[in-house]
């Protein structure tokens, strides 16, 4: 039954019935202010949750100013530098009644330290914060690549954000454990099951060995599912990562808390599935794999803009895409019933194939890391095994489409010839200058000498991995240490991350 171990069909009893799912819009272009001006509209419009999108340099830990951000400022997110920025960003907008996201990792500790210091600004108690930060640092190797440190320093990193929210941010999801950027990258859906899972084995293991108990963190571990076109697959691959969640939380972890063998996931419309031709058919494949999520029972959801394969989408866009989330919950009654699917014959030997194709994964893992999924993990990424595993997916995919043996309708079947792009917005090149003056000058305000004691520290708390970092960056966002002078002083004790080549 839904609500009952091993939570195949649902984490709660009760479901959309008492509560629906987060509608959760993604959101991030130009400055601070822009994307303060789309979150207020897009809570206007019924959006309950918000969903940051950083743009590269921040997203890498580069300030706007750093040479190799040239070009990229604002173009495919916000660019946020100093927690000034994050004040702006979040200007009128009440941090205790919205639940945020935010989609970093690699510079996650910095930005949530700054977003925590716009909170205690605010006089917003730390208790009262809810919300995400992705802080999922292993999939950055296997699938994303945007990464900064080695992954032994950088899970350092995760860790210390974990046991910070622990401590102060009861209400807080401290990593969101992400299959998206997996499956975006090519793998199989069984691959994106199998492995966000192991990545999820490898955090729990890290932070019992940082000294957390399971079961005082493992409640507020969330999960980032991507929601793809093979409607039947999507649903049986969500029912199947809550049993095999549950499974190995008791029975390999030790955990006894009900909410610890709970998986609860967010879920995003497959970008990857968008096409620029004939843009307007995207509004009918994200409808059908927001389905798939509600019907597999996701606790929060994205659904893209169907002119997204073409640009950052527009405002029009982006209320068409709330739109089909609010249409699926007002008006087709689906959110009647918990797992309206459950006990189908077909979908049942679905969820219990993706679990087996799982667990055979599990098995090498484990096995290349001497029992340990954290091991594992990294040996995977250390000798490539990830990204050749998901490259060959990618390229047996691709070769069905170049055969014809996959239609994609408007790209290899059912061709017009005759597409007519939508209008689409537009990062107009000034963002860039702006946001290098708005960084000028609070670097002219700041208290250098405070500065430099914050980096002090920062760089000789690194050295101490039983020290957790989040005070010394807190400390830092606050005196407007930027997001690339904290990077910088973590590389000058972590050492920068450079990927194989893969044969």
């Amino acid at each position: 039954m839904p609500g009952q171990f091993p939570y195949t069909r649902g984490p709660y009893a009760s479901m959309y019935r008492s509560r629906l799912w987060t509608m959760r819009q993604f959101a991030g272009f130009g400055t601070a202010e822009d994307t303060n001006g789309r979150f207020k509209e897009l809570l206007r419009s019924g959006s309950d949750g918000l969903s940051t999108a950083f743009d590269m340099p921040t997203l890498l830990g580069r300030d706007s100013d750093d040479p190799l951000a040239k070009g990229e400022v604002g173009r495919a997110g916000v660019a946020i530098d100093t927690m000034a920025d994050m004040a702006t960003l979040f200007s009128g907008i009440d941090l205790a009644a919205v639940s945020t996201s935010m989609t970093i990792n690699s510079p996650a500790a910095p930005i949530m330290a700054m977003y925590v210091g716009v909170a205690d600004g605010m006089g917003v108690e730390r208790s009262a914060l809810s919300g995400t930060i992705q802080n999922d640092i292993l999939k950055e190797y296997q699938a994303q690549k945007e990464f900064v440190f080695p992954p032994r320093p950088s899970v350092r990193l995760v860790t210390d954000v974990m046991r910070f929210a622990t401590s102060e941010l009861p209400r807080w999801h401290p990593v969101s454990i992400s299959g998206y950027h997996i499956r975006e990258a090519g793998s199989t859906a069984a691959q994106e099951l199998a492995f966000t899972l192991a990545n999820g084995f490898a955090y729990v293991e890290a932070a019992c060995a940082a000294g957390l108990a399971v079961d005082q963190f493992a409640p507020r571990l969330s999960f980032f599912f991507n929601a793809h076109m093979d409607f039947f697959e999507e649903i049986a691959k969500y029912r199947a990562a809550r049993r095999i969640w549950a499974r190995w939380m008791r029975d390999h972890y030790g955990a006894t808390d009900g909410r610890s063998l709970q998986l609860r996931f967010h879920s995003q419309t497959a970008g990857v599935s968008l096409t620029a031709q004939q843009p307007e058919v995207n509004l009918v494949r994200v409808a059908i794999e927001a389905m798939a999520a509600v019907l597999g029972g996701t606790q929060s959801l994205h659904t893209d803009s169907f002119d997204e394969a073409l640009a950052l989408p527009t405002e029009h866009a982006a209320r068409l895409a709330l739109r089909t989330q609010q249409v699926i919950a007002e008006e087709t009654g689906v959110v009647h019933v918990a797992d309206p699917l459950g006990g189908s014959w077909f979908l049942e030997e679905l969820t219990d194939e993706m679990e087996r194709q799982a667990e055979v994964i599990f098995a090498h893992l484990a096995e290349a890391g001497s029992g340990s999924m954290l091991e594992g993990t990294i040996s995977g990424i250390e000798d490539g095994w990830f990204v050749s595993e998901i490259a060959d997916a990618a390229y047996h995919f691709q070769s069905k489409v170049a055969q014809g043996e996959w239609i994609q309708v408007g790209v290899n079947g059912y061709v017009e010839g005759d597409d007519v792009a939508p209008s689409t917005l537009s990062v107009d090149p000034a963002v860039e200058s702006q946001q290098l003056t708005t960084l000028a000058a609070v670097k002219q305000r700041r208290d250098d000498d405070a500065v430099r004691r914050c980096l002090t520290r920062i760089t000789a708390e690194a050295a101490d991995s039983s020290i957790n970092l989040m005070p010394a960056l807190i400390e830092a966002a606050t005196h407007l240490v930027t997001v690339g002078e904290s990077m910088r002083a973590l590389e000058s004790v972590f050492g920068l991350w450079y990927e194989g080549n893969v044969v």
